[in-house]
Order: C-alpha cells, then sequence, then structure tokens
C-alpha cells in the first residue's frame, strides 16, 4: 500500500495514542517489530471486548472515526469488526505501521456469505501479516504471518491454520477437537474504509445477519476468553471450557462483573 493510499484509511481527528494505550492497560514503548505488535494487539484483545450490545438495541452503528474513537475510549466500551479493527488502524497509522484493509468472507455460518468481515494486512519487518481482533471468540491472538500457509499455529490454547486455496485466496481456520473448521477466507485486494459502510449497515440491521440475531460478548484474556451467547456464559481457560447460563435479570451484572461494560 502506498502512501497516497492513507486517505482512503480510517480518519479520526479525536485520537489520541496515548489515551488508547491507557484504555487498553498498555504499558512501556511500543516496538515496531512482531513482538511489539503483538504486546499492542493483545493488550486491546484484553481490554476491548467485541460485542454487539448496540445492534440489540436496534441502534444506528456509525464508522464515523470519532464516534469509534469516543466508544471505545471514552466510553469504555467495544464493538464489532469495523469498530475493533478500525481502533486499532489508528493506532498502526500513529506508530507508522504500514498497513491496509481486506475483506473476508465469514465461513463460519452455513450456505453463502458476503464478504461481510473486515481485517488488516500489516507489512512488520518487512514481513506481510494478517492482524485481526475482531473475529469474536476465533479472533486469531497475534499478527499471522501471510508466508505461513499450510504450517500450523500455536496462539495459547488455539491452533490456527492459513491455507492457501485454488482460487488464490487465504483460508483461515481453527482446530475444533480434532477437525478444522473454516473461519473466513480473503484475498489481498486492497480495500478502502468507505468500502465497508455496506456489510455494516447489513450487520446492524438486516434480520438475516448473525448480530442482529444473537447477543455476543467476548473478552480475551492471557489464559482463554470468556464469550457470553445469548443466556449463557462460556470460560474458556488453558483449553478448558465451563458453560454458566444466567436469566435475563442478570444480563447486566454479568457485563459489569464479567466483560467491564458499565454503564449501558
Amino acid at each position: 500500500m502506498t502512501q497516497s493510499k492513507d486517505q482512503y484509511k480510517i480518519e479520526a481527528s479525536s485520537f489520541n495514542l496515548q489515551q488508547y494505550l491507557n484504555r487498553i492497560n498498555f504499558s512501556g514503548e511500543i516496538e515496531l517489530n512482531f513482538a511489539g505488535i503483538k504486546k499492542l494487539m493483545q493488550s486491546q484483545l484484553f481490554s476491548v471486548p467485541f460485542e454487539n450490545i448496540d445492534v440489540q438495541a436496534g441502534k444506528i452503528i456509525s464508522l464515523a472515526g470519532d464516534d469509534i474513537v469516543d466508544q471505545i475510549v471514552n466510553k469504555n466500551r467495544g464493538g464489532y469488526c469495523y469498530q475493533i479493527n478500525g481502533i486499532f488502524s489508528l493506532a498502526l497509522q500513529e506508530i507508522g505501521i504500514p498497513h491496509y484493509y481486506i475483506a473476508a468472507r465469514p465461513m463460519v455460518n452455513p450456505g453463502e456469505n458476503a464478504k461481510t468481515h473486515f481485517g488488516i494486512i500489516a507489512t512488520i519487518e518487512n514481513e506481510d501479516y494478517l492482524i485481526d481482533l475482531g473475529f469474536g471468540g476465533n479472533s486469531i491472538r497475534e499478527p499471522l504471518k501471510l508466508s505461513e500457509t499450510g504450517k500450523e499455529i500455536q496462539h495459547d490454547s488455539d491452533t490456527f491454520i492459513l491455507i492457501k486455496t485454488e482460487d488464490d485466496e487465504y483460508l483461515l481456520q481453527i482446530l475444533v477437537g480434532k477437525e478444522w473448521s473454516n473461519l473466513y477466507s480473503f484475498n489481498l485486494s486492497p480495500q478502502r474504509w468507505i468500502d465497508f459502510k455496506p456489510a455494516n449497515y447489513y450487520n446492524y440491521s438486516h434480520p438475516d445477519s448473525f448480530f442482529t440475531q444473537n447477543l455476543i460478548v467476548v473478552l480475551q484474556n492471557p489464559l482463554g476468553k470468556k464469550i457470553l451467547f445469548k443466556n449463557s456464559v462460556k470460560s474458556i481457560i488453558n483449553g478448558k471450557t465451563e458453560v454458566a447460563p444466567f436469566e435475563n435479570d442478570d444480563l447486566k451484572s454479568i457485563l459489569e462483573t464479567e466483560f467491564n461494560l458499565k454503564d449501558l
């Protein structure tokens, strides 16, 4: 991606790097290498939940950069892929990591799906990596090198593999039990930030959208993750899973205590 195409990325005059770093509990200097970007990525993953609470409330989901900064940094909220990866892109822009956007086709649900997912391709130390903090409970937890296709990659207790398909696309899979499960496919065609407006509109408004049908909140942590889906919370620690159902009246307190989502 050439420098002249930076105008096609998300913009937010209100973005302040130090305020963002405070929000994600990042300490120390940001190193512009794999380890440094991994630390930045995991700091956000462990602090900013993936959530669609506003979609469930019937609200319009704004892609304006300043609105995303206000929601995540000022209001201590999360969001779904556009907001979560969008604010990470703002951080990458600020620290000078070259990157561009891709449109990905989710393959978790049965049937044919449009390219509604938003990911990032970043160049770190002259290598291209997939960066994605916004695929719910199955998000990768560190930059994934594009050149390592066909290789099993361990991200803590999760195992991923990136496959090059016959259509010259990439397919990301996760190991579930003893079988590989498709997550999404993509190619390396650069997208503009504005290109995701139709997909965002579909995701927050269409009755067929996964996000209008289901409440989901995910917060990663150093040992695993917690996933609220519909009326239960799944806790995955070191690969071991526990599921706890809850009543609707308990939702607010669970969002506050388990996911640090207050004043909703």
